[in-house]
């Protein structure tokens, strides 16, 4: 039978339904891969591996003898194990586990502190002072202070040690207004200049201390295989060697080198993150397992670790992603073994946002597991923190987690305290650069800042030498990125995701079109700023400047399922066409946080540039693309790919010396000012798509062959959980579930068995409110393949008895998004108690406003009626549209 779907209006209840579910996510030379000796890197920093096999994880070989034995800076100084010693035998046990517990700011108090004496805290991404986006210095400096002196009375707790403030300063100090925003670290790996890392680190240290914190969660030292990931812009590079050098310079950029100058009073702690292998996931998928052998392992993911520890990172952060199925943060065998005992880190290693919670038998508020496994720090936001305090007291008191782990755990928290002088520095009020207000985002950190954004730019195409530009034109300057200092600063961004800012929440920064006024005013030229590219006939430009790319995202908001640029939306594609139509020569300017497939819009330009996520310098673009007022070359493009540039939308995985390497702009890649403008030949090896002067615009989706996707088939697949809720009035309630008997006020779940024992889901409504079972991702999740293939959402369902009410079967989307189809008359038009298989037209839920490139919620079934209801096999199925049981068309 087939049901034709009208849209309808959604209840107040399934409004709120939406609300929940979103509650719950809370030159053109081709250079070869450059040298160690190109970038300056450091020498000597490991012993030759030895061979030594044997070992066995979760029945997995493993091979000790791949990882280096490290020469590690200011290891075993005995005065410092003297003092941990020392202290070691005056704390208690309540003592020692507060010191490994690090809440956020936006769930204790200093009254907490004042009776836990917590060994550190951090503000994660977009948290701030009295939960204040606007929050002053003054307000970070008060809450430091407070935080510390809280920590130092003993008058509950009963010992005096100073706490420690986390902080993600990824770009420089980024949830601080009118900080000084850096490029993102795929922009400065383009530049190729570990001594400009360096001086970025130093200049990040400062305006940090000024806010009076202590420790930085940077750097993330990833090496991105498959550019899908959403945290693609977090890496420097795909090449390990840029990694590794880089590793090293904001190491000893953040915290000092040397005897003299480490962790002075002019540096903070450095935090190299995340261990291990989150750049390598299967298909780009934040938080996913990392497949590789051990060998690459240490080849290609560990190499920012030999940078880093050798030049004496204090603190290792776990990361999300499993190796061969195990989550890091509960690995031993790469916390322990490989990290500590092999490697020789003696500092200490903290978890991310909640990561233990992702172990195998853990919760976010029980996991002895990932303290076994060598986790020293639970990274722990929300109310998580007090029963995983309780929890692990108990696990300590009770031996299963050790003594002598407590104790190694411990000993690693005060040896990073005392090493970075945290006993003998005055209060965060008092320390040498706090308060200091004008170092936030001052001229000579703007400098550097602009010259980052100078040397990460990468020029991809300059026909007819149209760059550099005369600024004495007259200049359209145009694309929705053009004026928005967020857009071009992209995630990390005075916000976790970068959005929700205007360009008064970046005071001192300027936006890629003020430098471009500027540049004209100066020597006499026109700037008109229209972000749809509109002029009056009498003020035809001499050129346009469209400035266009990636809304803002971070970490798992922005994975991808393939590389197209506006897949499905061209529409900065058309403001190009638009303008090259009117005869006017385009510059395209590119703000993104990967390579992406961008072919159109190649084509449509006349000269275009990699920008990348530039910050809130964007005068530095405008200094490289405009002339000297006497048509000199001001500034030069110097960057060149660190990524390779992919050659068709499907081509994610393209990194420098794969077998088949095949971009089509290889590592290396870029133009100069004064060279020759050079194609990549349609016969070589980087090409796959040229003809003549022109790229291939074929996308190949009409011939990309897709799978069924499975949600739930047997069990709930990755990467989604399914939780049920109910909604009474305003209240709102979730819980996640397993495959247990469950309930809430409104239903109960549990197993049933269709085909093979507990492959299916029954649920029983009471009809006293609306409920809800649903699949539910961390983050969006693309999907847009599927609607592009014609797909369908299946499902195996079957019903007790005739449905008096509504039962609808919905998704959800990022932001104000979601769509419910109502299958009662389908089901009451099947025999009762049967199974049946219902096919909805994914059509039905793009009709209603679903954007398939940020689902958050696949399949969402709801009533408010009394009903019994089992379901089963939730896919999406390619090509079932056109014989779904359930059409919009």
């Amino acid at each position: 039978m087939s049901v034709i779907a009208t849209r309808k209006n959604l209840s107040s209840g399934l409004s709120l339904l939406a609300i929940a579910l979103a509650t719950v996510l809370s030159g053109c030379q081709e250079q070869a891969p450059i040298s160690s000796a190109d970038l300056g890197e450091q020498t000597a920093a490991a012993t030759a591996p030895t061979a030594e096999h044997g070992n066995s994880l979760d029945g997995k070989t493993t091979d000790i003898g791949i990882w280096p034995k490290l020469d590690i800076p200011h290891s075993n100084e005995a005065e410092v194990e003297r003092r941990i010693g020392e202290l070691l035998a005056k704390m208690t046990l309540e003592q020692k586990i507060a010191q490994m517990i690090q809440p956020e700011i936006r769930d204790i108090s200093v009254e907490d502190m004042r009776r836990y004496g917590f060994g550190s805290y951090l503000n994660g991404g977009g948290s701030y002072p009295n939960d204040d986006k606007h929050a002053t210095p003054a307000d970070w400096i008060a809450l430091a202070e407070a935080m510390y002196q809280a920590s130092m009375d003993d008058s509950l707790d009963g010992i005096s040690i100073p706490t420690m403030w986390g902080t993600d300063a990824v770009h420089g100090h980024n949830n601080v207004i009118g900080a000084t925003l850096f490029p993102h670290n795929i922009g400065l790996g383009a530049a190729r200049d570990p001594e400009l890392i360096r001086q970025i680190a130093a200049i990040t240290a400062k305006e940090v201390m000024v806010t009076g914190i202590d420790w930085v969660f940077a750097p993330t030292v990833a090496v991105v295989r498959d550019d899908r990931w959403g945290r693609t812009y977090e890496g420097y590079s795909e090449d390990p060697v840029i990694v590794k050098a880089y590793s090293h310079a904001i190491v000893e950029g953040l915290q000092g080198s040397g005897d003299t100058d480490f962790l002075s009073d002019q540096h903070v702690l450095a935090t190299v993150k995340h261990f291990l292998g989150d750049g390598g996931t299967e298909g780009g998928d934040d938080q996913g397992d990392n497949l590789a052998s051990e060998q690459a392992l240490f080849d290609i993911h560990a190499q920012g670790y030999v940078g880093g520890l050798t030049a004496g990172a204090q603190t290792v952060m776990a990361s999300f992603n499993s190796w061969h199925g195990i989550k890091n943060h509960g690995n031993p065998y790469l916390l322990t073994e490989v990290l500590k005992n092999r490697m020789g880190f003696d500092g200490l290693v903290v978890g991310d946002w909640n990561g233990h919670g992702q172990v195998a038998g853990c919760s976010n508020e029980s996991c002895p597991q990932a303290a076994n496994a060598g986790l020293d720090v639970f990274m722990v936001p929300t109310q998580a923190w007090k029963p995983l305090y309780d929890n692990t007291l108990a696990q300590a008191r009770s031996g299963e987690i050790s003594p002598a782990r407590i104790d190694d755990a411990v000993s690693r928290i005060l040896r990073v305290k005392i090493r970075a002088g945290l006993f003998e520095k005055p209060s965060p009020a008092k320390r040498l650069l706090s308060g200091k207000t004008e170092l936030i985002g001052q001229a000579s950190h703007r400098d550097v800042a602009r010259q980052a954004v100078r040397e990460s730019l990468v020029l991809l195409k300059n026909n007819d030498h149209l760059l550099p530009l005369s600024p004495k034109a007259k200049v359209l300057v145009a694309g929705d990125a053009a004026d928005n200092i967020g857009k071009q600063s992209g995630g990390w961004s005075i916000t976790w995701q970068g959005t929700g800012n205007s360009n008064q929440d970046f005071p001192g920064g300027t936006s890629i079109y003020a430098g471009i006024a500027q540049t004209l005013k100066a020597a006499g030229g026109m700037a008109m700023l229209s972000p749809q590219g509109s002029f009056d006939a009498a003020d035809k430009p001499d050129v346009a400047i469209v400035v266009f790319g990636e809304e803002p995202y971070a970490e798992g908001n922005g994975d991808l399922d393939n590389l197209e640029y506006q897949r499905g939306n061209k529409r900065d594609l058309a403001l190009l066409q638009k303008l090259k139509a009117q005869g006017i020569p385009v510059v395209a300017v590119f703000i993104s946080g990967r390579p992406l497939w961008v072919n159109p819009e190649l084509n449509a330009s006349d000269a275009f540039v990699a920008a990348w996520l530039p910050g809130t310098e964007g005068a530095g673009i405008a200094q490289v693309l405009f002339a000297k007022a006497n048509g000199e070359i001001n500034h030069d493009f110097s960057g060149r790919l660190s990524f390779s540039w992919p050659a068709t939308p499907q081509q994610t995985r393209v990194n420098v010396k794969d077998a088949d390497y095949r971009p089509l702009l290889p590592y290396g890649y870029g133009l100069s000012y004064g060279q020759p403008d050079k194609r990549v030949d349609a016969d070589t090896a980087y090409a796959l798509a040229l003809t003549g002067n022109t790229l291939s615009e074929d996308n190949f989706s009409r011939r990309t062959e897709l799978a069924p996707r499975p949600l739930f088939e047997r069990a709930v697949k990755s990467p989604w959980k399914m939780l049920i809720g109910s909604i009474e009035g305003e209240r709102i309630s979730t819980q996640a579930i397993g495959s247990s008997v469950q309930h809430n006020s409104v239903l109960s779940i549990k197993t049933q068995d269709r085909r093979v024992q507990e492959d299916a889901r029954s649920v029983s409504f009471n009809g006293k409110g609306l409920g809800f079972v649903s699949l539910q991702g961390n983050f969006p999740e693309d999907l847009r393949a599927y609607t592009d293939a014609g797909a369908a959402l299946t499902f195996g369902i079957k019903t007790a008895a005739r449905l008096d009410g509504a039962v609808n079967v919905g998704m959800s989307c990022e932001g104000d998004c979601r769509a419910a189809v109502d299958i009662a008359a389908a089901l009451n038009a099947a025999p009762l108690g049967s199974w049946q298989e219902i096919s909805i037209d994914l059509g039905c839920y793009q009709q209603q406003g679903v954007n398939f490139g940020k689902i958050l919620s696949p399949f969402v079934l709801s009533t408010a009626t009394a009903a019994d209801i089992s379901f089963s096999d939730v896919l999406l199925v390619p090509h079932g549209a056109a014989d779904a049981t359930i059409s919009c068309q």
